[in-house]
């Protein structure tokens, strides 16, 4: 059973404390200040991330100064607390004042249980996004293998595979989709091989045309062909005594898969034009993005081919399998094209953040690469904010003014993801729980574009 989240309630009210604890005491862990000295006592001790403050303590009942002055010394102690005030609904002027002291929220006196309790859950949420983005920033040589970022299991599988096959001479194909990193896991297995001190040659089969990719593999003599002027050795020479890197195998054309599978039988290469055979010692590695299975199938791709390359196969996961990667990789972009770009972005807000984890990311680690060096470019302040992304937020309002309704809908969306993952998904207890019909639940769950 998980240990619920601390709440610090500083009110010197016996009566509200008492209602209260009978109201949250099933939710959360309580803690109770009815003063400055006491409150603060309680923040040095025990951290917790949410703190329900009323702002008219004494001695300064029908004022706001010695609850301001709590939310500042609280914020000093543990800057990253959520702290919700409580004021009277007759000054909202104090209420504007806390906020902009960097309380977190305000209720107003009477309070409405119900709104309490969600305001407390949306505040814990974002208690912990921001826990994880501390966590994000420790030290990335703590979280990557060998340049590879990713703390997932499924990346944990990866690192294992690499360090099985990178002191082996066996050839490795490497699976996945475009854009997951599959160079990366090839120049990982190099440096684990004994061939690391040798030439890392790489070569994007699918990236040059079929009339010229011949002569880069395998190189060519003077006057083979028209513009042949003089000897040039291909790539598969220059990684002599080390490795040979054939991204996107698969659209190698069926002439010349002939050719490359003789040269793995025989280890030797002829040059276009010549008659010299030349002995090259070269551990090969491949990857690709298609199925070859159904290439085989289709007569695009030849099966003894195929065995030859894929003696070891690495799948490397796409990025939306991999939740436990995607913020850690986000604040690894976030530091480097700060540092290149020279622009003093430190984090992401919660909603940004918010929108980084909810989206798929079709392009996998590639696309969010390139989302996050545009957000740092396009970054006016610290933080990278949601506009800065160009993502989707559901629950956003289409103009830049916040109304009650967008408010409104941000609780909401906020309330169910909490609750669906608070019951690891199960439609039917999230339901039970919000106190709505399945059919409801599916609904925002649709509009909001949240996954079960």
């Amino acid at each position: 059973m998980s240990t619920p989240p601390t709440l610090l309630l500083v009110d010197d009210d016996a009566e509200i404390r008492d209602q209260m604890k009978w109201a949250l005491a099933s939710d959360y862990r309580l803690l109770e200040a009815v003063d400055q000295s006491t409150a603060l006592a309680q923040v040095r001790e025990t951290r917790p991330p949410v703190i329900l403050l009323d702002l008219g303590l004494p001695p300064d009942v029908d004022g706001a100064s010695e609850g301001l002055s709590i939310l500042r010394a609280t914020l000093d102690l543990h800057p990253t607390a959520k702290v919700i005030v409580i004021t009277g609904n007759s000054d909202r002027s104090k209420a504007i004042a806390a906020i902009e002291g960097g309380a977190y929220d305000f209720i107003e006196k009477p309070i409405q249980l119900d709104v309490l309790k969600v305001v407390l859950k949306r505040a814990i949420y974002r208690a912990e996004i921001e826990k994880d983005q501390q966590v994000c920033q420790e030290p990335v040589e703590e979280q990557e293998f060998e340049g590879i970022v990713g703390s997932s299991e499924l990346m944990k599988t990866v690192f294992q595979s690499i360090s099985q096959v990178g002191p082996t001479a066996l050839p490795v194909l490497i699976t996945g989709e475009s854009g997951t990193g599959k160079e990366l896991v090839a120049q990982a297995i190099h440096r684990r091989s004994t061939r690391k001190d040798h030439p890392f040659i790489a070569i994007n089969c699918g990236a040059i045309p079929d009339t010229l990719l011949e002569s880069e593999l395998f190189g060519y003599e003077r006057g083979a062909f028209t513009g042949a002027v003089q000897q040039k050795k291909g790539r598969i020479e220059y990684a002599d005594g080390g490795t040979l890197f054939l991204d996107e195998i698969g659209d190698i054309p069926l002439s010349l898969q002939v050719k490359l599978l003789r040269f793995l039988q025989s280890h030797e290469v002829q040059r276009l034009g010549g008659n010299e055979v030349t002995r090259v010692d070269v551990r090969v590695l491949a990857a690709t993005n298609i199925d070859l299975h159904k290439a085989i199938g289709e007569g695009r791709f030849r099966e003894d081919l195929y065995y030859r390359l894929c003696v070891i196969e690495i799948p490397v996961p796409p990025l939306n399998q991999r939740d436990a990667d995607i913020a850690l990789l986000a604040r690894t972009f976030l530091l480097r094209f700060a540092d290149e770009q020279r622009k003093q972005v430190k984090n992401f807000t919660p909603e940004a953040m918010d929108a980084v984890l909810a989206y798929e990311w079709p392009g996998n680690v590639r696309e969010l690469e390139n989302r996050i060096k545009r957000a740092v470019l396009m970054a006016e302040g610290r933080s990278i904010i949601p506009a800065n992304l160009g993502l989707q937020d559901p629950a956003a309002p289409e103009s830049g003014s916040v109304t009650l309704k967008s408010s409104r809908a941000r609780l909401e969306r906020d309330l169910v993801r909490v609750v669906l993952e608070k019951h690891d998904g199960n439609v039917s207890r999230t339901a039970t729980e919000l106190g709505i019909s399945r059919p409801t639940l599916y609904q925002l769950l649709a509009r909001y574009g949240l996954k079960k």
